[in-house]
């Protein structure tokens, strides 16, 4: 009796030590949506001043753009698929779709590179106008946050590599980046209707 009370206080002491670095996570991704807001503020400020530059009708190319939507959406999903498997403790399995994230993520990457390295061989570069400027920054802000999310699940797959059991700990390493990977799909949403979409109608 006295030893399942003891385990009991051990595992609620787990419990309360581990679940502040959720709550914390949550607190830096409030600081993020500060952030983003600032920067899509902005954008709705310089919208318009195209310095005699080209608008977004005449640099946005909506079928590619929709391509690295439905990346990260379907990155988004896969991230979930693997969450699910972590909580049955299948490790095969999860890293199996980290890896799969990775891909797509990494895929959503490379078409925006693609997509900034075109505009600016084309002189459509940020010192075009106030409008290019303010697009260069939201979205590249976007795609460095991606980055470090890569970055981060590329660790992830490594750590947990030759376990086979996951600890407290890596479960809310894995919580924590599933909140930044779709936090980062909420963003993009806002990204793609907002300077896309908005931008061509």
């Amino acid at each position: 009796m006295a030893h399942d009370i003891t385990a009991d206080a051990a595992h609620a002491h787990e419990e309360h030590h581990e679940s502040p670095v959720v709550f914390g996570f949550w607190l830096y991704l409030m600081t993020d949506c500060i952030i983003f807001g600032t920067l899509f503020a902005v954008f709705a400020v310089m919208r318009n001043q195209f310095a005699g530059g080209p608008t977004g009708k005449d640099v946005f190319e909506l079928n590619g753009v929709g391509i690295e939507t439905a990346l990260l959406l379907l990155s988004s999903i896969t991230y979930g698929f693997g969450m699910i498997s972590a909580h049955q403790n299948k490790l095969g399995a999860l890293r199996g779709w980290l890896g799969v994230t990775f891909i797509l993520g990494l895929g959503f990457l490379f078409m925006e590179l693609r997509e900034f390295s075109h505009m600016i061989a084309e002189g459509n570069g940020p010192d075009r106008s106030a409008f290019l400027s303010a697009f260069f920054t939201l979205v590249g802000t976007h795609g460095l946050h991606v980055t470090c999310g890569l970055l981060w699940m590329a660790v992830l797959i490594v750590q947990t590599g030759g376990k086979t059991v996951l600890s407290e700990r890596m479960t809310n390493k894995l919580t924590c980046l599933s909140l930044f990977w779709h936090f980062l799909d909420i963003v993009w949403i806002c990204v793609f209707t907002f300077v896309y979409l908005m931008s061509v109608i």
